[in-house]
């Protein structure tokens, strides 16, 4: 699938803005850590970009979440290991294999992100770093719903929380202007 139909399925099954930057962040760090690990950076993108497609047909069914969306996304002929991580990334239990695992702790880590800028003086992601980052990472109360554990899981790729920080962080700022940050 191409990325101009994967947007047409965003606009044709998500109504909010502030969830479609989500997946458009989402989108940018999974094709960035494809980019670190010498993966497919279309395959991660797309993964990044489908993983809430269902979002706004699960929000009062979350059980179900991921399930829809694979179900939806199985007829448009989608890469079997995309629909493997958009379906696992929601499950309690941290998946095995590495693209489910970067798009499990992708998806709250985005969030944290987002968090730590608007948080900032100046509300730019432009303006924050790692360790600004980092310190609101270990502030539990802070972006409470950014699962830490579910984040650290990146570490089973071999890859150190402060590598990841910068990774996501710096992709998240080459597209600072479309989340609007």
């Amino acid at each position: 699938m191409q990325r101009e139909e994967a947007l047409k399925l965003i606009d044709e099954n998500i109504g909010n803005e502030n969830l479609k930057k989500h997946l458009l962040a989402v989108e940018i760090c999974m094709k960035s850590l494809a980019r670190h690990f010498g993966e497919d950076q279309q395959k991660w993108s797309i993964a990044g970009l489908l993983h809430d497609i269902d979002y706004d047909l699960t929000k009062d069914k979350p059980e179900l979440h991921g399930k829809i969306g694979t179900q939806m996304l199985a007829t448009k002929g989608l890469d079997p290991e995309i629909l493997m991580a958009i379906e696992n990334h929601c499950k309690p239990e941290a998946p095995e294999d590495i693209l489910s695992l970067c798009l499990y702790a992708v998806d709250p880590f985005t969030g944290l992100i987002i968090a730590s800028a608007l948080m900032h003086p100046q509300k730019k992601l432009q303006c924050i770093d790692c360790e600004f980052v980092k310190k609101r990472f270990k502030e539990k109360r802070f972006a409470a719903g950014a699962n830490r554990e579910q984040i650290m899981t990146i570490e089973k790729t071999g890859l150190v929380f402060d590598d990841f920080s910068l990774i996501c962080i710096e992709a998240m700022q080459s597209i600072s202007d479309e989340l609007g940050l």
